[in-house]
Formats: structure tokens, sequence, C-alpha cells
């Protein structure tokens, strides 16, 4: 295994839906009510440049700046790493192994990128605004790897299952980590019988990596 590909909601960082909540509810108040549902029928949400898609879905262009800053406020409380993420990304990097990220996000991920502890963390990094591709496309998969410098059979993802990305990953070659919350279920139905390797924080992964290149020898 030369690379390890990690998600990023859920995995690296939390979505915490309260603060989500209070987003939604200061754009509705700036446009009108039904802001969430127009946002989440949108196709291209997470794969189009964010005032783009936020015109698509009715934001007026007097209120444009305002509703993107609302949204920049919500990523910025977001786009805290869990404990120990940080850490284990150095020492994944210490140990020689090449560190990437695949991340379902809308632009404003990648706009507040550069001020977030990540920044420098990654080898490769993939935000599916940017690239105009999601998981489980296997063209994101293989862009990843290809910026890494691997062939998928060297990879493995870790991420907690959201939009199949687990399988997506394996179905390219890639090995794959689950990762849920401590004492819960996996969120995701498609990925509670997982049979496949999963841990319960970041850190862990390491144990996984260590556990993995044994039985290789």
């Amino acid at each position: 295994m030369r690379a390890v590909i990690f998600d990023l909601w859920e995995t690296l960082i939390d979505w915490d839906e309260q603060a989500a909540r209070r987003m939604v509810e200061r754009i509705d108040a700036l446009v009108g009510p039904g802001f969430r549902e127009r946002w989440y029928r949108s196709p291209n949400r997470y794969i189009a440049p964010v005032r783009d898609v936020l015109a698509e879905v009715g934001v007026p262009q007097e209120a444009m700046d305002d509703v993107c800053e609302i949204r920049l406020d919500y990523v910025r409380h977001c786009l805290v790493p869990r404990e120990g993420a940080v850490a284990t990304l150095r020492e994944l990097r210490r140990r020689g192994y090449l560190v990437g990220l695949i991340t379902v996000c809308s632009q404003d991920v990648e706009t507040l990128w550069p001020e977030s502890e990540f920044e420098g963390l990654f080898d490769a990094e993939v935000f599916s605004s940017r690239v105009g591709l999601a998981k489980p496309d296997p063209r994101i998969y293989l862009h990843c790897c290809e910026l890494l410098g691997v062939e998928p059979r060297d990879a493995v993802f870790v991420g907690d299952g959201a939009n199949d990305e687990l399988a997506g990953a394996r179905r390219v070659g890639m090995d794959a980590v689950l990762i849920h919350r401590p004492g819960e279920d996996p969120p995701w139905p498609e990925v509670r019988s997982w049979t496949g390797p999963r841990v319960t924080s970041i850190p862990e992964v390491l144990d996984v990596l260590e556990r993995a290149d044994r039985v290789a020898l």
C-alpha cells in the first residue's frame, strides 16, 4: 500500500446538523422559504461554481454576496479537523505514504481550504466542485490516483460510506475502510453490514495499515 485517500465530511471533519439548519434559516430569511429543498434538488450543487448553483435555485443577484457569506460562515465553522486527524495525516507522510483527499463538496470548502489546518497536509486534493465529478463516479478516484502517481490497487480509501463511496472505491480496485462514530451504527444503511475494515477514529487508520503490512509479509 502506497497511498491513503480520505473523504472529508464525517471522516476528517464533522457535519454539524444544527449549524446547517441555522444556515438555511438565515438564507431563507433573505431569499424566502424553500431554499433547502431547491438546493438539494439541484444536480449541480457539488459539481459547479457555487454562485452558478445559487442563481439556478433562485437566489437573486442582490442577495448573492450575503448568501455566499452565510455559507462560508457555516463551512468555516465545520472545517475543523477531528481529534487526531492532523497528527495522523502527518504521521502517514512520515511513514512514507502518499496522502490524498476526495471530497464531494460545494465550492465553499475549496475557497476556505487555504486557511484551514488541512492546508499543506495532502499530496493530492480533489474537490468535486473543481473537477465536475462526484463519488462514486470511477473517474474521480482514478483522477486522485493519477495525481498521486499510484495505481488504484496500491491505494486505500477511508470514508463514512456516503455517496456509495466505499463500494465505488472497491470497483476501481482500491481497498476501502469504513469510519463511523464510536458507539453508533454507520448512518448509511448500505454500509451497516460492511465486511471490510472499519474504524471509529482517524488514528485507528494507522493500526489498519500496520495489520495489512503484517499480513502482506
